[in-house]
Parts: structure tokens; C-alpha cells; sequence
């Protein structure tokens, strides 16, 4: 099963080191050494950590000399929050709805809801004879 790039980036930020090296490379660029001497762990797996990112499409290397900096891919995370704030809006419109509808209801302009009545089987309904 092909997974979507949108998949990919929340799945490779729901560990919280890879959202603490997105986090860092938000500020500057840096290399794998650079990053791994913020973390408890080895530099392979502080590279581990980037190859997801990478794979995700939020992270990329480039060559600078002998140097390998990480960059941070911003349209990863423009995708990421184009999804998300369709989602925000959408709940946001259902919570107005639902504040103008109490509102009118504290003012007396509309009257509240009344129960739906269930129906209820009468005896032997549905039963063959």
C-alpha cells in the first residue's frame, strides 16, 4: 500500500525527537554532528531520525564544501497545515452554528428542541404467522 506524503509527515512527526530537530532546523540549518549534540544518542541515530524526515519530504541535505546541512522543506509543512486548517475551519463553522442556536435559545427566540419519539415494536410485529 502506497503511503501519501501527507501520511509520511504526520507519521514522522509523531515522535517527539523529529519534531525537536524540525524544531531546530525552523532556526538554521545544520549538520548531522551539529544536531546530535543536543540529543542523548549516537550520531547514527540522530541520522535514522533525519532519513525519516527526509523520506516525509520536511527535511533535505545539501553539499556545502565538505559540509552536509540539513534544510527544513517549509511546503512539507504548508501540506501538513493546509489539511489541518480545512478541518479547524470546518469545526469552527459547526461551533457558531451551534452558539447562535443556544444564543437564541437563552433569548426566547427559538424554542428548544423537543425529542425525537422513538418508535417502539408493537407485540408480535414483524413476527410471521
Amino acid at each position: 500500500m502506497a503511503v501519501d506524503q501527507l501520511s509520511r509527515a504526520f507519521v514522522a512527526l509523531a515522535d517527539p525527537t523529529r519534531r525537536d530537530i524540525v524544531a531546530r532546523l525552523s532556526l538554521r540549518d545544520a549538520t548531522v554532528g551539529e544536531l546530535a549534540e543536543s540529543y542523548a544518542m549516537s550520531m547514527q541515530a540522530v541520522s535514522k531520525h533525519l532519513k525519516v524526515l527526509e523520506e516525509a519530504g520536511l527535511v533535505s541535505r545539501s553539499r556545502d564544501a565538505q559540509r552536509r546541512p540539513c534544510h527544513l522543506e517549509p511546503q512539507a509543512l504548508d501540506l501538513m497545515t493546509t489539511w489541518i486548517e480545512r478541518y479547524r475551519r470546518q469545526a469552527e463553522e459547526r461551533f457558531s452554528r451551534l452558539d447562535a442556536v443556544l444564543a437564541a435559545m437563552d433569548h426566547g427566540d427559538v424554542p428548544p428542541p423537543q425529542p425525537t419519539p422513538r418508535h417502539e415494536a408493537a407485540p408480535n410485529e414483524g413476527a410471521s404467522s
